[in-house]
């Protein structure tokens, strides 16, 4: 991850309230197993930021053996390594989640973990990027063809653009769809929106269902053969501070509320929008593992500390 350019600020910031003093209370934050690369560019501004309000907190891998009730507290972090240990994760958060308070809960990270979320979010009257799937067995062809190239494909569960890619032809990218789903992985295709080569994708970070801040995110499927930019095996994500429109806000907030309304409060929210000539579209919602990028605002981590606090005051 590449950070360049100066803070940007606004006026929409997430109000804090007097924390009365009480016993240091003790959270996890859940990460990925040591042997998984895992750049959080959060941890150190987190682990500072609960450091000052009197939060013990420790950097555990969601794949330890621990005693998960130790804890008034589990936040997802950087989990990243989930993709391929679906099953597994999903049991270990069930499991921990009988014993103390995971944010965001097991129900939306369930809901959060496969893309085919973006359907519910078409229904629900949402501006989403299109989409179609392909699971194992079927024939690809319809799909693909179905959208002008370019198009992208991706499986439906998974992170940091792994096995991601740009297709410029129909012919590649029914190659590359059959490659999963012979692996046994369901995958969508949507159509490559041009406008991100130019314009990034816009991330905005909402804290306990309020708006914190956005930030860019260049195009990382925007090299000659389409796969995402990577240096030495980790992708490289190129963030730079962004005042989002209004536009984008609201479309933002709508979501976050309409998911607050269904799945009940959440810690974070991180809602990834692309630009369009009929205006802003969803690309993805991250509920489970976001880096929040509280480098590109002087205070978000604060925040999210006392919000942290705050969950802890109703575990």
């Amino acid at each position: 991850m590449v950070l360049h350019g100066s803070t940007v600020r606004h006026t929409d910031r997430v109000q804090t309230s007097t924390i009365d003093p009480r016993p240091p209370r003790r959270i996890a934050l859940l990460t990925a197993d040591p042997s998984y690369r895992v750049d959080d560019v959060d941890r150190h501004l987190t682990a500072e930021a609960l450091d000052a309000v009197g939060v013990a907190h420790t950097l555990v891998p969601w794949t330890s053996d621990v005693d998960w009730s130790q804890f008034d507290l589990v936040v997802l972090r950087s989990t990243w390594d989930y993709t391929t240990q679906l099953a597994p994760f999903l049991a270990v958060l069930d499991e921990l989640a009988r014993v103390t308070t995971l944010a965001n809960p097991l129900e939306v990270v369930r809901w959060n973990v496969d893309k085919r979320y973006l359907g519910d979010l078409a229904d629900a009257g949402f501006p989403v990027t299109p989409g179609r799937y392909v699971t194992p067995g079927d024939d690809p062809t319809p799909v693909v063809r179905s959208f002008e190239p370019p198009v992208v494909v991706k499986p439906v569960v998974s992170a940091g653009a792994k096995n991601t890619r740009r297709h410029d032809d129909h012919a590649t990218a029914e190659v590359h769809v059959r490659a999963l789903t012979d692996a046994g992985v369901t995958v969508m295709v949507q159509p490559y929106l041009p406008q991100v080569d130019d314009a990034g994708e816009t991330g905005l970070v909402f804290l306990a269902g309020r708006y914190s801040h956005a930030f860019r995110k260049a195009a990382i499927l925007a090299s000659v053969d389409g796969t995402p930019i990577t240096a030495a095996g980790a992708l490289v994500e190129r963030i730079t501070p962004r005042q989002a429109t209004p536009e984008e806000i609201a479309v933002a907030r709508g979501l976050v509320d309409w998911l607050g309304g269904r799945f009940g409060p959440l810690l974070y929210a991180r809602v990834d929008l692309l630009p369009t000539d009929g205006g802003p579209v969803v690309l993805e919602v991250e509920l489970v593992e976001p880096n929040l990028f509280f480098v590109a605002e002087p205070g978000a981590a604060a925040v999210f500390a006392h919000e942290v606090v705050r969950w802890l005051s109703v575990a």
